[in-house]
């Protein structure tokens, strides 16, 4: 809203009052004072003279403490987890850019504790993901239709 006329601030000023009061029980002395804390409130929100107050960010514990070898440390709510991706997502509505950049972590920040890192690391080495094949074995894997 951006300042409106008086007709209309006494029209939701009413409106604002009417819904209260039917809802509330108050006496008929606080009446008035609740209509002008309304009114002014309407006024200044028409004004657009409210700022927002920075909200200052407490995170659930220190930053620095809270990547673990076995877990990581959600600064938003403080739940251990061993990959904080999926909750930030589902629980926070955050990426982990979106997260490192409202912690004021930096880049490099993990998602991913660094044991269950390694040993997805470990598992993935055993298995031969990553790895050309040899250069015997460069012909095995590939069938050619017969013509």
């Amino acid at each position: 809203m951006s300042n409106i006329d008086d007709k209309t601030a006494i029209e939701l000023t009413a409106d604002i009052v009417s819904a209260y009061v039917g809802n509330n029980p108050l006496p008929a002395s606080g009446l008035p004072d609740l209509i002008a804390s309304v009114s002014a409130s309407v006024r200044k929100l028409s004004s657009g003279s409210i700022v927002k107050e920075a909200v200052a960010l407490t995170p659930a514990v220190n930053p620095k403490r809270s990547v673990f070898p076995d877990h990581i440390v959600c600064l938003e709510d403080g739940k251990k987890f061993k990959s904080l991706k999926r909750h930030l997502a589902t629980d926070h509505g955050l990426t982990p850019d979106e997260y490192r950049a409202k912690w004021g972590l930096p880049a490099d920040y993990p998602m991913v504790a660094p044991s269950y890192s390694a040993t997805r690391s470990a598992l993935a080495k055993s298995s031969g993901l990553g790895r050309k094949p040899a250069v015997g074995d460069a012909g095995k894997g590939k069938r050619k239709a017969k013509a």
